[in-house]
């Protein structure tokens, strides 16, 4: 399916277009099915503990290409890279799923955990229960949920859902008003985007300014813009527990060395 760019903002195109492609994969595979492959999957490694360490936590993401960017890396193995980044230290993983902007699938989500014993994070465009359960069935030990594509009742449906099944999510947002959203609705995995969707404008100071804002009980969450140690450093210092770096990581020519420079353990592949 090819992405039919109409008007509104790109984040309101992308989430066009996942409806339209989730809607014919409603009807070839229908739900009870997901939940039977979801029963017989591998229990959901723990995601929040991960992302709880004592530690740079770093969740390094595997992503092929990006609207913005366009194709970020040509050899793109889900099944060399994420065993790499493992060994250079990163504390879970994110897997791009969406195929039209970002050229990912399931199956790199599954390619990518079975190489690794860490959490797996679905990094997609997710507005309904049936894509929770697709997550779960293909392995994935959390999801990401974007407060500016849902409704307050669906943010909370599907956070209920996610801790039924074992998975926390990692709730995202951009502004004040989305991060009060989704502390009402009872999230607990907070993430910072630094990249407006509707934009894709990147500004590190957003999770600055946000911060103050996340209660103590939640794991406070950085994501995107990040490209150096200090960048890190600072990030920490402010109250973040963990970090989601994707782009920085795919354009180099090495991710591991890339992902052991931002932890200051050295750039050695």
């Amino acid at each position: 399916m090819k992405a039919e760019m109409k008007s509104g903002t790109l984040l309101d195109r992308i989430v066009e277009v996942r409806r339209a492609a989730i809607d014919h994969r409603k009807r070839v595979v229908p739900e009870a099915v997901l939940r039977l492959a979801a029963g017989k999957a591998e229990p959901a490694r723990d995601f929040p503990a991960a992302l709880s360490r004592d530690a740079v936590n770093v969740i390094a993401e595997l992503k092929k290409a990006s609207p913005s960017r366009g194709l970020l890396r040509e050899d793109f193995d889900p099944k060399a890279l994420a065993p790499q980044l493992e060994r250079a230290g990163a504390a879970a993983l994110s897997v791009l799923t969406e195929e039209e902007f970002f050229q990912g699938s399931l199956k790199d989500l599954r390619l990518a955990r079975a190489g690794v014993s860490l959490a797996v994070l679905r990094k997609d465009f997710l507005f309904e229960p049936w894509q929770v359960w697709e997550a779960r069935a293909a392995g994935a030990d959390s999801f990401l949920l974007i407060a500016a594509i849902l409704r307050d009742v669906t943010l909370r449906e599907m956070l209920a859902l996610g801790r039924e099944l074992g998975m926390e999510p990692l709730v995202e947002v951009h502004t004040r008003e989305e991060l009060a959203r989704a502390v009402d609705a009872g999230a607990r995995i907070l993430g910072v985007n630094n990249r407006d969707l509707r934009t894709m404008e990147v500004r590190l100071d957003i999770s600055l300014e946000l911060i103050e804002s996340v209660p103590d009980e939640c794991i406070a969450v950085s994501e995107s813009g990040m490209r150096s140690a200090t960048d890190l450093v600072r990030l920490r210092a402010a109250g973040f527990d963990a970090f989601l770096v994707g782009e920085h990581l795919m354009q180099s020519p090495e991710p591991a060395a890339a992902l052991r420079s931002l932890l200051g353990t050295g750039t050695i592949g």
